[in-house]
């Protein structure tokens, strides 16, 4: 059975430089869509924390105090006496 003509080194060279770069470019874009959905679930928590703020009256400088306080009695609990 007759083969095709073989590729030289060179062609394999190419060839594997090509798809290199294509992955390059491939996982270049999966990692600015990442980034993108991140900061689309960050921007989505911080909606979530603004409208449990404006729910409860408080402002943010009270909310942070009242969550430093919590973490300040939650760790001392969970801290071995």
């Amino acid at each position: 059975m007759a083969r095709g003509q073989r590729k030289t080194i060179e062609e394999k060279i190419a060839e594997k430089e090509e798809l290199i770069l294509a992955l390059r470019t491939r996982l270049k874009s999966e990692q600015l869509e990442l980034e993108t959905l991140y900061k689309e679930k960050r921007d989505k928590d911080l909606d979530g924390i603004n409208q449990i703020l404006e729910e409860s009256g408080l402002n943010v400088v009270e909310a942070s105090e009242i969550l430093q306080e919590y973490i300040r009695t939650h760790v001392s609990e969970q801290q071995p006496a």
